[in-house]
């Protein structure tokens, strides 16, 4: 396996494997770490082991569709939020990670939250029931973090039903005494700004799209360690990595996908390596607007 020296050491094994599975593992899920992203990291780590005070801080974090902020706040979820029981012999779930209800409701997001802990519950019961069966469950689990991901559908329903929510989130953040931290879209912003207060609690942390520049490049580096070809293809060279970006537009997601596909592909035409035809051939993959544009 010495002349796979392109591959990670982690993942040299794969090419003893065959062709239809080494492409199977392309498709799993795999962490790639970059500066933005342990930055993220680092800062959630300091909310969990913030002491509690009457007023926690919180965070948001924004980014284009696709870009990677789910990826994160799970690598976060599986690294510190793993449950365990205490001396005590108390359930501990120092995480809570849920979603968003798909528009603002109140009663749908303490649903998605009791989900969560694999809890009976009645839907048909009142708000206030949900919500203090939300706030038990988090005292007796001894949660210190609640993430609440696609934080941008609460913008869907009235300005009411968003004040609602947000009021709800607020008090939540007020009886636990924990950091709740948002993800989601740009638009997202504009949930905070339902109330002056929810603005003054939450940070913002925005998850750029990627430049072309040297730590792209290193990302590109970063990829080509976990892909199991049997030739280099050397993605980090100025000329590859700028045909990649060109087509992704900078979107960590685009690329994932851009690479998977193009490496599929040497897989099963036998080239082992993805170049510059390999590139040009998935240029249809390059995103959209979604807008059609009428020629004549």
């Amino acid at each position: 396996m010495s002349e796979y020296a392109h591959i990670h050491p982690d993942f040299r094994h794969l090419m003893a494997l065959s062709d239809k599975e080494r492409i199977a593992f392309l498709d799993r899920p795999r962490w790639i770490g970059y500066a933005t992203a342990h930055q993220i990291l680092e800062t959630l780590q300091g909310l969990l082991h913030k002491p509690q005070r009457p007023r926690m801080p919180n965070l948001l974090i924004v980014g284009e569709p696709n870009n990677g902020k789910t990826t994160i706040v799970r690598r976060f979820a599986d690294l510190c939020g793993t449950g365990y029981v205490n001396g005590d012999s108390e359930p501990v779930k120092p995480i809570i990670l849920a979603e968003s209800p798909p528009s603002a409701d109140e009663k749908g997001l303490y649903i998605s939250i009791l989900e969560q802990f694999f809890a009976p519950y009645r839907a048909t019961d009142p708000c206030a029931k949900l919500r203090y069966q939300v706030i038990h469950l988090f005292r007796a689990c001894h949660v210190r973090m609640l993430i609440i991901d696609e934080f941008h559908s609460l913008l869907t329903g009235s300005p009411i039903k968003q004040r609602e929510v947000m009021n709800a989130i607020k008090l939540l953040c007020n009886e636990l005494a924990i950091p709740i931290v948002g993800v989601g879209t740009r638009d997202a912003v504009r949930v905070l700004h339902t109330d002056p207060q929810h603005a003054s609690r939450f940070d913002v942390f925005s998850l750029p799209t990627w430049t072309l520049n040297n730590e792209f490049q290193k990302l590109l580096g970063a990829f080509e360690l976990m892909l199991p070809l049997r030739q280099a293809s050397r993605l980090h060279q100025p000329e590859m990595a700028l045909m990649l970006h060109s087509i992704c537009d900078g979107n960590i997601g685009n690329l994932h996908r851009l690479l998977v596909a193009c490496a599929c592909d040497a897989i099963q035409d036998g080239t082992e390596c993805i170049d510059k035809q390999a590139i040009e051939a998935k240029a249809w993959m390059r995103p959209t607007s979604g807008v059609r544009e009428l020629i004549g």
